[in-house]
C-alpha cells in the first residue's frame, strides 16, 4: 500500500485536507532520519525530531511524516520537532503538515517579536525572549552585558514545534530534564511548554544575579576615593543593557498569567498550576530589574553630585592660589611704576623689606585658606 494510502487510515489527522497535505509531503520527500541534522530533508535548521509515548522517548530515527502518522494512528504520544532559525522555505512544509496559521508562521520565521501567547484554533503559539549574560574581563562604556534571543513554541494536541533564534538558549538541557522525569513528560505537549517557560525564566534570574555583580563593581568605584573620575559611560551602558533585559522580562508577565489562569484546550489544569510557579519566579526577576534600575539612577545621581563637588573644590583651590599670587603681583606692580618720589625707593633695605612683607602676607593668606579647607 502507498504512503498516501497509509496516511488516510490515520484517524487523528485534521480531516481530508490534512491527509492530502501529509500525503503530498510524503511523496515529495524521501524518508530520512530527522533526528540527525546533517541528514535532515528540511535542511540544517532541524535540530531534532523525537516521538514520545507515555513520557518515554522512542528509539530509532523516523522522518517527520512517519512520526506524525504513527502518533496519530495510535492516538498516543506526541512529536517534538526542534528548529533553529529556519528559512521560509525550510518551514513551509512543516507549516503545511501541522496546519499552522500563516501569521504565527511569519512570526516564527522572522522573529523579533514581543513575548506573547496566541491561540489559533486548537494550536497554541507562544513567544519567549531568551537572555544570556556576556562574560567580560572588565566593564567598559561599550561592553555587551546581555544578549537576547527568542524561542517560539507551537503546541498542539499531539505535537510541539520549537523555533529558536539566537546564539544561545539551547533546549537540549530542557529535553534532557524532561526525559529524566517521564511522569511529567507523560502529561503531553503542555509539559514541554511549561519546561521551556520555566527554563527561560530561570535564565532571567541567573542573568539578573550576574548583572548585580557589575552594578556592585560600579557602585564600589563611584563611592571609592576619587570616584568622581569614574567613567559615567559605564553606568549608562549598564542602564542600556538593563533596559534590554527589561524588554525581555516585563512583557512576559501577561502571557504567563494567561497560561496559568486562562483555559486552553492544549493546556490541562494540572499544568496550569505549574505556570503559576513560573509566574512567581518571573515576578521576582521583574522586581530585581526594577530595583537595579532605581539603584543605577541613584548611583548616577551620586556620581554627578561627586563631579559637582570635585569641580567646586577645584575652583576653590584655583581661587585661593590666585589670591595668593595676587599679593606679589600687586607689590611688584606698584614698585614697577616709574615715579621719582616713592616710599623707600632709594633706601638700601627697601627691596628686602618689600620681599619680606610680600612673603609674610602670602603665608598668612595661605594659612587662612588652609584653615578654611580651600587648600
Amino acid at each position: 500500500m502507498s504512503m498516501a494510502g497509509n496516511l488516510r487510515k490515520v484517524g487523528g489527522l485534521r480531516g481530508v485536507g490534512g491527509l492530502r497535505k501529509v500525503a503530498r509531503l510524503a511523496r515529495r520527500r524521501s524518508r530520512v532520519d530527522l533526528s540527525h541534522p546533517a541528514r535532515s530533508p528540511l535542511g540544517t535548521a532541524v535540530v531534532n525530531c523525537v516521538t514520545y509515548r507515555a513520557g518515554v522517548r522512542e528509539r530509532g530515527g523516523r522522518d517527520l511524516v512517519e512520526a506524525v502518522r504513527a502518533v496519530r494512528a495510535a492516538d498516543d504520544g506526541f512529536v517534538w520537532l526542534g528548529l533553529h532559525e529556519p528559512s521560509e522555505l525550510e518551514f513551509a512544509d512543516v507549516a503545511e503538515l501541522f496546519d499552522l496559521h500563516p501569521l504565527a508562521v511569519e512570526d516564527a520565521v522572522h522573529a523579533h517579536q514581543r513575548p506573547k501567547v496566541e491561540r489559533y484554533g486548537q494550536t497554541l503559539f507562544a513567544v519567549f525572549k531568551t537572555v544570556c549574560y556576556v562574560e567580560h574581563a572588565e566593564l567598559t562604556a561599550t561592553s555587551e552585558v546581555v544578549d537576547t534571543g527568542e524561542i517560539m513554541v507551537f503546541v498542539g494536541r499531539d505535537f510541539v514545534i520549537t523555533v529558536r533564534h539566537g546564539r544561545h538558549g539551547s533546549l537540549g538541557p530542557v529535553r534532557e530534564g524532561l526525559e529524566a522525569a517521564p511522569e511529567q513528560l507523560a502529561k503531553g505537549p503542555a509539559a514541554v511548554l511549561h519546561a521551556i517557560a520555566d527554563s527561560v525564566v530561570d535564565d532571567y534570574l541567573t542573568v539578573t544575579d550576574q548583572v548585580q555583580s557589575d552594578i556592585d563593581a560600579v557602585e564600589a568605584d563611584v563611592f571609592a576615593p576619587g570616584g568622581a573620575r569614574t567613567d559615567p559611560g559605564r553606568i549608562y551602558q549598564l542602564k542600556r543593557e538593563l533596559l534590554e533585559l527589561k524588554r525581555a522580562v516585563a512583557p512576559l508577565a501577561r502571557p504567563v498569567m494567561e497560561l496559568a489562569g486562562r483555559p486552553f484546550p492544549v493546556v490541562p489544569p494540572e499544568i496550569q498550576a505549574y505556570f503559576r510557579d513560573v509566574s512567581d519566579h518571573l515576578l521576582r526577576a521583574s522586581e530585581q530589574i526594577a530595583a537595579f534600575d532605581d539603584l543605577l539612577n541613584s548611583i548616577l545621581q551620586a556620581h554627578l553630585a561627586q563631579v559637582t563637588v570635585a569641580q567646586n573644590e577645584d575652583m576653590r583651590k584655583i581661587t585661593a592660589w590666585a589670591a595668593i599670587v595676587a599679593v606679589p603681583t600687586m607689590g611688584c606692580g606698584i614698585y614697577g611704576m616709574n615715579f621719582d618720589h616713592m616710599p623707600e625707593l632709594h633706601w638700601r633695605f627697601g627691596y628686602p623689606l618689600m620681599v619680606g612683607v610680600i612673603a609674610v602676607i602670602c603665608v598668612g593668606v595661605y594659612r587662612g585658606f588652609k584653615r578654611n579647607g580651600w587648600l
